[in-house]
Parts: C-alpha cells; structure tokens; sequence
C-alpha cells in the first residue's frame, strides 16, 4: 500500500515514525538513537549501584551492634547493583524482625543443632550503646529517614532531574 504521509516525532533518545496509508490504517515504529540503550544501561546500573551503596552506608546506624558483624554482613552478602541487599549473619532475620524466638523443645533462646524456633510475643531488647538508633526493621526506618534524599542522588546517576 502506498503511504500517504509520515509525521515524525523526534527527541535524543530516537524518534516515533507516524505512517498514514490511503486504505486509513496508521502504523507506528519507534527507531532508537544509537548507543541510547548502552548509555541508558550504564546509568541505569550506576543509579543501582549508588541506591545498593547508600542504603547500606545509611542503615549501619539503625543496625543494631555488639561486635560488628551483623552490620558488616550486608556489605558481604550484597552484589552492589543488583538491587537487593542480602545481610548474610545468620541471627539477621531474628534480629530483624525483633521477637523473640525461643526453641520449640527446650523454650529456651539457645537452639541445638536441628531445633526449630518458635515465635513468642515477646519483643527483643536492642542495646544502643553503640549505635544510638538500632533496632528492629533498619532497612525500613532508614528509608522514612533518607528515601528523598537516595532518590535524589539515584536520578543524578541516572542522568535525569530530582524532584524535591
């Protein structure tokens, strides 16, 4: 079929070309810039890194601390970029969470080897002696304090504007 016209809408990151046929019908195709997908990539995992890096530099003083490791396992157990932030300590999810779990033969917090815990309504104690906003559920009170401010920092990475 013949075409009638074509409107094309372009920006830098490739253009829409509008086709009109003479039978009515309209098709549509958009062309990507070359190289816009490899420099969208790029940013895009640059902002990923940045988010992965900064929320774990911003929980450490929500985390709680006797010797460090719980607060070190999220930089072990992280591949910065991939977009989820692993904390690989194995008490993490107790420690998370912050109820106590007790064993399911003994009651007591101390399980053997192949005991299941149990879940109590007993809330865990934190000691902030080291860090003065530890306790339960860091990830997620660390983004009510910082959520503007890391998605301000992602979209520069990202190449685009940050509201706020």
């Amino acid at each position: 079929m013949a075409e009638k016209r074509k409107v094309y809408v372009e920006t830098p990151r490739g253009k829409i070309v509008d086709v009109h046929h003479k039978d009515g019908t309209i098709t549509m195709e958009l062309k990507w810039n070359t190289g816009f997908s490899t420099r969208a990539n790029k940013q895009f995992n640059n902002a990923q890194g940045f988010v992965d890096s900064e929320c774990i530099r911003l929980m450490r003083p929500y985390t709680p601390m006797q010797n460090g490791i719980l607060v070190k396992s999220a930089s072990l157990g992280t591949d910065i970029g991939s977009g989820e932030i692993h904390q690989v300590a194995p008490y993490a999810r107790y420690q998370y969470y912050g109820m106590l779990m007790v064993s399911s033969v003994t009651g007591s917090s101390y399980a053997k080897s192949g005991e299941s815990k149990v879940l109590t309504d007993k809330p865990l104690n934190y000691s902030q002696a080291r860090n003065a906003q530890a306790g339960k559920m860091w990830f997620e009170r660390m983004k009510a304090d910082h959520k503007d401010a890391i998605l301000r920092g992602a979209a520069k990475y990202a190449g685009g504007n940050a509201k706020k």
